[in-house]
């Protein structure tokens, strides 16, 4: 017997026990029975109307997770310290990227495995969601430079020749470079592009709450902080709930009792639209050097009709997001980008919020998606820089988890 397979035998075993013997009663009258395939639309209706699941948390994981549920059929409540239009996940850059992404860091090989297929889902989401500008997502060529031939590192041929078996678009050529104006005395030697989804994250966060509102998904704003292992069983009992899904991101520190820290990002944002400089419309970026002591990483992106992002910094530990124009790193940013791309020496920096600054969730093992053993709980937090890139591969294993989950107890 394979290892996953043996983890699902004594997980499941685990969890009929659970529900033979310990299970609270509140509840159970709404757990509906398993549903067979091609048993039709209205009865897959009829058979889960009682389910409702309460997610925690309204970044771009909870959101989307809600979504996935409601499709699947469930009602949904989601519970967040902070209303989603004011989450992390709104001064996010939102580039899809293939993993491992630019911010580095996640580099756990398990993880990266399924991270893959994560991406992979997402990928193809957004490429649909990009037909409907409400949404606003968009496809756009994105391009990824390095300082050595990319055929000299197994990591980063390896990676590109991954992403190109799953993205549109796709090349390889060392005259991207030139041709897209970068620095010649930088000392880039490489690159590759394909096309990318761009999320315009608060457009795209608003599209998600009023696709849920519009469902019947209810919005409770309020912190939580027991612990899942001690809370559950009642929040389940309070909201009517069959399981809980944390999405919490950071919050998961208290909720899950993950020693997760923060990736401190920054944004600095720029005017891009054709007056004080030509108009960029590509997406640039050369990724974190793990081995460097300064910050190495530049990303160029654009947003929504006449704004660019300038990034990045990826500060582990550091939890202050009061950082500005004057904060040496953040200097460093536009000094980096600029010297990249010298058509954005005469940039013009957004008056109105010119920095933004958000705090990525990373966990050292990387992403948490799984359900515990014996409880009505499932996990999807730890994106650190790939909450977007991850957030419906994410979301529909998150699905199926619950779905896992009632059906074991509708049995």
């Amino acid at each position: 017997m394979s290892v996953c397979r043996m983890r699902y035998f004594w997980w499941h075993l685990a969890t009929d026990y659970w529900v033979r013997y310990s299970a609270p009663d509140a509840g159970r009258s709404g757990f509906r029975t398993n549903v067979m395939e091609g048993g039709g639309e209205q009865m897959k209706s009829n058979a889960r109307m009682a389910d409702r699941v309460l997610v925690i948390g309204a970044g771009v994981s909870g959101l989307t997770t809600a979504k996935c549920l409601i499709d699947a059929g469930f009602d949904v409540t989601i519970v967040s310290e902070h209303p989603a239009e004011r989450g992390p996940s709104v001064v996010a850059g939102a580039l899809w990227e293939w993993p491992p992404a630019v911010c580095g860091h996640h580099r756990d090989p398990d993880s990266l495995s399924r991270s893959k297929e994560w991406a992979a889902v997402s990928y193809e989401r957004f490429s649909r969601l990009s037909g409907d500008v409400r949404t606003g997502v968009r496809m756009a060529q994105a391009v990824f430079y390095f300082r050595q031939r990319i055929d000299d590192s197994p990591r980063e041929n390896a990676k590109m020749d991954e992403a190109a078996a799953r993205v549109h678009g796709f090349e390889h050529s060392a005259d991207l470079i030139e041709r897209h104006g970068v620095n010649s005395g930088l000392g880039f030697r490489d690159a590759y592009t394909y096309h990318a989804p761009l999320i315009d994250t608060g457009v795209y966060v608003a599209w998600l709450r009023v696709e849920l509102e519009a469902t019947g998904c209810r919005f409770e704003q309020h912190r939580l902080d027991e612990p899942l292992s001690d809370s559950a069983d009642r929040l389940c009992r309070e909201y009517g709930a069959v399981a809980v899904v944390n999405c919490s991101g950071l919050g998961s520190i208290d909720l899950a009792g993950d020693p997760m820290q923060p990736l401190r990002g920054a944004l600095v944002r720029v005017r891009n639209d054709g007056a004080a400089m030509p108009k960029v419309s590509v997406a640039h970026c050369v990724a974190y050097d793990d081995a460097a002591e300064d910050q190495q990483m530049i990303y160029i992106i654009p947003r929504g009709e006449d704004g660019l992002l300038l990034g990045g910094i990826a500060e582990l530990g550091e939890w202050d997001t009061r950082i500005d124009l004057d904060h040496s790193h953040v200097r460093g940013i536009v000094r980096r980008c600029r010297d990249f791309l010298p058509a954005l020496q005469f940039a013009e920096i957004e008056l109105e919020e010119p920095v933004r600054v958000g705090l990525r969730p990373y966990r050292e093992k990387n992403v948490r998606v799984e359900a515990e053993p014996g409880r009505r709980i499932v996990h999807n937090y730890g994106h650190g820089g790939s909450g977007f890139s991850f957030s419906w591969g994410c979301a529909e294993e998150s699905a199926r988890l619950v779905e896992s989950i009632v059906s074991i107890v509708g049995n």
